[in-house]
């Protein structure tokens, strides 16, 4: 069975909505001192789950479930496997210029960097391409390992894990991707073979997907 963690927000939204319920988004917001746009991944989560219902013009309420029941009933057979996309990856040895280019070129926000047998060796954002360029060194020359995060920083997550887990630790570490990857043992070692990519934008496809079902 697997366990649902959920974050501190989403306790006291839980707590508010049983308190207050049914209560808008827009109130739950202003009493958390927050902007509506801030709660919509938690409330996402919340509902994507089970936990929350939501109807038009009257607000959030609760549905009675418990977390181990949508787990089992639902999202427990989801895995990320069944909606990754497709990893965008570049060698240690690039400049931060040529992964800046395939950064814009495959439209990403996140680049993993691997080994030449695809093993997961760093990871760099755009925040991380913006701190680079401007160091005012010359971004051609410099490498790239210089601008990543590497091993044990990195968060990750396998094909077999649900996708609730997921969303979890992309809201919990506030990232946008994470890399897929599978571990790989060799010579007494393990190492993180990247096998795909999982974002914010596939767990907005599956709930596209799911709420059309």
């Amino acid at each position: 069975m697997v366990y649902i963690e959920l974050s501190k927000r989403q306790e006291m939204i839980l707590e508010m909505v049983k308190e207050f319920g049914p209560i808008t988004g827009e109130h739950i917001a202003e009493k958390l001192h927050l902007c509506r746009a801030a709660l919509r991944p938690d409330l996402a989560v919340l509902t994507m789950t089970g936990l929350l219902g939501a109807k038009p013009r009257v607000g959030y309420y609760l549905t009675g479930k418990k977390p181990t029941d949508v787990i089992s009933g639902i999202l427990g057979n989801i895995r990320v496997a069944d909606f990754m996309s497709q990893p965008v990856a570049v060698r240690e040895s690039n400049s931060v210029y040529d992964t800046i280019v395939t950064m814009f070129v495959e439209d990403v926000g996140t680049i993993f960097v691997v080994s030449e047998d695809g093993m997961l060796e760093g990871v760099v954002s755009r925040k991380d391409m913006l701190k680079s360029a401007l160091t005012g060194e010359n971004i051609h020359n410099l490498p790239i390992s210089i601008a990543m995060t590497r091993m044990p920083n990195i968060v990750v997550t396998y094909p077999e894990e649900s996708v609730f887990r997921v969303a979890d630790k992309l809201l919990r570490h506030q990232v946008d991707s994470l890399p897929v990857v599978n571990i790989v043992s060799s010579n007494g070692k393990d190492q993180l073979k990247v096998v795909g990519r999982f974002t914010k934008t596939n767990i907005t496809r599956l709930l596209v997907q799911l709420a059309e079902k």
